[in-house]
């Protein structure tokens, strides 16, 4: 049966960066996917315009692109969810989240489909060796690199990049961790999954990347986003139990 791969990519604000990103994506996985490949920009009523921009692509590209518009910016997790959602609905075996501002390099797209033929959950990771961030500030670099540690010890899994947005996830592993009882966003979001896929006995495997500052554009990141990363992820291990 074939395989495709699914690629989300949440965009809010990402005008400048769009067309770029997906035409960049695109010639990976064109290379790299070899049972299909979509294309799905999950955009949540971007003032910039960035919404007219993502149509225009799908109309020239409608068998590898297509847009998910949702009226309001309501939380990267929520944008990420209807993405998966839709991607599972349409028989991806697959799904790939990543960035829409470069700061995830789209050719390391073949790196992460490539591990997932022995891995469940494949993370891009910038805490393994090998793996870096460049263009951050030293704050920034502390409070990620806290993060990941204080989530690890607190839910007790041998993941080094736990709050890291570049992953490829095979349909079993999203089918599994019950997506309707996700409610985390930002850093917590992405923790929340990983720790589910654990939980549930999937293989999860790190892989180097090197992570890299956007360029274009403002960052979405604030630190309400961080913050609730401290207080979620204590109720995780809880639920959990």
């Amino acid at each position: 049966m074939p395989a495709p791969a699914w690629l989300i990519l949440p965009s809010y604000d990402e005008a400048e960066n769009l067309e770029p990103i997906v035409r960049a994506s695109l010639d990976v996985l064109r290379a790299s996917a070899a049972d299909g490949h979509r294309v799905l920009i999950v955009d949540d009523g971007s003032p910039d315009g960035t919404g007219a921009i993502a149509d225009r692509l799908a109309a020239e590209l409608p068998d590898e692109l297509e847009v998910l518009h949702r009226p309001a910016k309501s939380g990267l997790g929520r944008a990420y969810l209807a993405g998966f959602r839709r991607a599972l609905e349409a028989g991806a075996a697959f799904v790939c989240e990543m960035d829409a501002d470069f700061s995830h390099d789209p050719a390391d797209l073949a790196r992460l489909l490539d591990a997932a033929q022995d891995a469940d959950l494949v993370l891009g990771s910038r805490y393994v060796p090998g793996g870096r961030v460049e263009g951050w500030g030293l704050l920034r670099r502390v409070v990620s690199r806290w993060g990941c540690w204080y989530a690890q010890h607190v839910l007790g899994v041998p993941v080094r990049d736990l709050t890291g947005g570049f992953k490829c996830y095979r349909r079993e592993v999203l089918e599994a961790i019950a997506l309707d009882t996700v409610r985390s966003q930002g850093y917590a979001f992405q923790v929340e999954l990983t720790y589910r896929a654990v939980r549930n006995g999937f293989r999860v495997r790190e892989i180097p990347i090197v992570f890299r500052d956007r360029e274009v554009g403002t960052s979405k990141m604030s630190a309400r986003i961080a913050l609730e990363a401290v207080w979620r992820v204590p109720q995780m291990r809880l639920h959990a139990r």
